[in-house]
């Protein structure tokens, strides 16, 4: 007689599998929720026959996430430099170890000396205006839109700006700059037309209810052609403060991106406020940057909004360690040589082909993405790779239990390319792993 046993009865318990050294450990670092998730999962594997009882604490500890936070850390092989779905520009060594420090208790608004009160942020705001030493007096936000949303409040509710009607963009997501500045109670009064708009068009719009003049940097997108517009020259001469929105983080020139403004030339120019971003081109973290007159930029700080809109202590870290340490990887990057760029891609492909990894090395075509430099085509390499490995390096299982990162490329001609341009040499080997990681896995699927 063969005696029938309900396959639940033998589920472990789920404290029994909570004591496996590997969850109590995971316990510490992941917290109780998450792995508690993981074994109830695995319970319900046993009891509904898919895995055996017996290996209930081996498949919970298999299915743990690498971090307690549910972002993945991606190696960025898309050729977009600033890749505003992969987090924009990557921090510094310098800057990751300034956030280690806000982490905790720090002296973010305490004067150590005196042991009084102190100024917040005055390191970030010493090193943002030794950068641009155009600016009179600077001050910080939490994004771009955030330091436009400022802008406007403080110096045109019921009042008119005016822009370009070439100038006024959809910034991401379906925000657009109309939406933005009617939202803070200032009056757009739109000039000129979409391809040209002349210093006369402003100067015949402004009168008593103007707040300030409006110019745009269209940096995502370009119009070429039959085209015209106003400098910040022309425009300073006009009787009104000048605000100037150059998005792409730039304080000063680059010689590799001649046509894309920056902040220390547009206020030379006679802007009076001009504002970016510190999460491209700069290559900090996520804020909006004010730079300009004095006598603007403070009464903006004192503005009760910019209390709603200041940015956290890891932001103040972060920020101040991106403007006085080393310069940033999206600096490393945008300069790296092609002939370096094309013997990495090379080793990298080699290495893989000794794998028996279906492996090219190729020139490519990258781009400064992120709101910046709409146009320019930066001469790159990549590794071409069988299409069908881009979901496995995208969220492949090695990925999912944090043995590799995610390799996010593009498909080009039928092919995964994944471009250098953007991946720091530190990260080459870390991408042949992944990369070797996904092919055995394709392979066995």
């Amino acid at each position: 007689m063969v005696a029938l046993v309900d396959v639940r009865r033998l589920t472990p318990r789920t404290d029994a599998v909570l004591a496996d050294p590997r969850l109590a450990a995971a316990e510490h670092r992941l917290g109780r929720a998450i792995v508690l998730s993981a074994v109830r999962r695995a319970q319900d594997l046993a009891r509904s026959g898919q895995i055996d009882p017996a290996s209930v604490p081996d498949v919970a500890a298999e299915s743990l996430p690498a971090f307690a936070a549910t972002l993945t850390p991606v190696i960025n092989a898309t050729g977009v430099l600033l890749h505003t779905n992969l987090g924009r520009a990557p921090l510094s060594a310098a800057a990751k170890d300034a956030l280690q420090v806000a982490a905790g208790s720090s002296d973010l608004e305490f004067d150590l000396p005196s042991g009084t009160r102190g100024r917040r942020g005055r390191g970030m705001l010493s090193a943002l205006a030794a950068a641009v030493p155009a600016a009179e007096a600077v001050h910080v936000v939490n994004n771009n839109a955030a330091a436009l949303v400022l802008a406007a409040t403080a110096l045109a509710c019921g009042r008119e700006v005016v822009v370009s009607r070439g100038e006024l963009i959809e910034i991401g997501d379906g925000f657009r700059l109309p939406d933005l500045l009617e939202s803070t109670g200032a009056r757009i009064r739109e000039v000129g037309t979409t391809n040209r708009t002349t210093a006369a068009d402003y100067a015949g719009a402004i009168g008593p209810q103007t707040g300030f003049v409006l110019k745009v940097h269209p940096s995502n997108y370009r119009i070429e052609g039959f085209t015209t517009s106003a400098s910040i020259a022309e425009l300073a001469g006009l009787g009104v403060p000048v605000i100037g929105d150059i998005g792409s983080g730039l304080l000063t020139p680059h010689p590799l991106l001649p046509a894309e403004p920056d902040a220390s030339s547009w206020l030379s120019a006679g802007a009076a406020i001009v504002t970016a971003s510190g999460d491209k081109l700069l290559g900090g973290p996520q804020a909006g940057l004010l730079l300009g007159r004095s006598d603007l930029i403070g009464q903006l700080a004192r503005h009760p909004l910019a209390r709603a809109l200041r940015v956290d202590k890891l932001t103040v870290a972060a920020l101040e360690a991106t403007l006085a340490g080393p310069q940033p990887p999206v600096a490393e990057h945008l300069a790296a040589g092609q002939v370096r760029l094309a013997e990495r891609a090379s080793r990298i492909a080699d290495a893989l082909a000794a794998v028996s990894v279906d492996a090219r090395a190729q020139q490519s075509d990258a781009a400064v993405g992120g709101g910046g430099a709409p146009g320019v085509s930066l001469p790159s390499a990549a590794v071409s790779l069988p299409a069908s490995f881009a979901a496995e390096l995208r969220d492949g299982a090695a990925v999912r239990r944090g043995a590799t990162p995610a390799v996010i490329g593009r498909i080009e001609d039928g092919r995964l390319l994944l471009d250098l341009r953007a991946v720091s040499p530190a990260d080459d080997e870390r991408l042949i792993a992944a990369v070797q990681a996904a092919a055995v896995l394709a392979a066995a699927g």
